[in-house]
């Protein structure tokens, strides 16, 4: 009866903030599921984010760590069920990869314009190489969080490796998280404030990243290029012969 309570409060807030920012329906949504279910609420939310990664996981997870200092689970619960979640998702996006394989990639990035499946075997081989750094450090960073775990799948990474590198860079990134919300309170949205900083760090740098690429790759193409000139005299000298 108490969760079914709690369920008519949760619908009841969600409609009462219908005209507010999907951050805060979302961040209501998030901790009334939590209260609701409890703790493996919040595995539940982070699943979703890391199949999902508009889905913010520097909003969940602060919230869950706050969840818990109203008293609805303790600190251990809320990190042991956000990391249960965070690998739970991974682990789908691992198999995402799998599924797809190598040779459907290699033919998915062959018809992508200025992309030559040399530059997709330089990819896959400095994977190889640092494929345990990128997954566990690769967990501490936005986007790259959910994304890393599909090239892990793609070159069959082992399964009990992967696990562990997602279990232990998530534990660091989860824990922190929550214990800001723990121990922030009601003031858990500042650490959202430098998180959403950090984000756009992030992604300012993979456009920096893409657009360097994508010149210097034009820069290349040109380079092969033939010249018009060229190619006629040396026809021309050819006929003459």
């Amino acid at each position: 009866m108490e969760a079914m309570s709690s369920l008519i409060a949760l619908q009841a807030t969600a409609a009462d903030s219908s005209g507010g920012s999907w951050i805060s329906q979302f961040a209501d949504w998030t901790v009334g599921l939590m209260e609701v279910i409890g703790a493996p609420g919040a595995a539940l939310a982070i699943a979703l984010e890391n199949l999902f990664p508009p889905l913010p996981s520097e909003l969940i997870l602060p919230m869950a760590g706050f969840t818990a200092s109203r008293g609805s689970f303790t600190l251990l619960e809320a990190l042991l069920w956000t990391t249960i979640g965070s690998i739970v998702g991974a682990y789908g996006l691992y198999w995402i990869g799998r599924a797809l394989g190598r040779e459907r990639t290699r033919k998915i990035f062959a018809w992508l314009p200025l992309v030559d499946l040399e530059d997709v075997d330089k990819v896959e081989g400095w994977f190889g190489r640092n494929g345990a750094k990128a997954v566990f450090f690769g967990r501490m960073i936005p986007i790259f969080r959910s994304l890393i775990s599909i090239p892990a799948g793609i070159t069959k990474m082992h399964q009990g490796k992967f696990l562990a590198l997602t279990a232990a860079g998530s534990l660091i990134w989860n824990t922190a998280f929550v214990l800001a919300g723990f121990y922030l309170g009601e003031n858990w949205h500042i650490v959202e404030t430098y998180a959403d900083v950090f984000q756009k760090i992030v992604i300012v740098a993979v456009v920096a990243l893409v657009a360097l690429w994508l010149v210097l790759k034009i820069r290349k193409r040109k380079h092969r290029a033939p010249s018009p000139v060229l190619v006629s005299e040396e026809v021309l000298d050819g006929e003459l012969r």
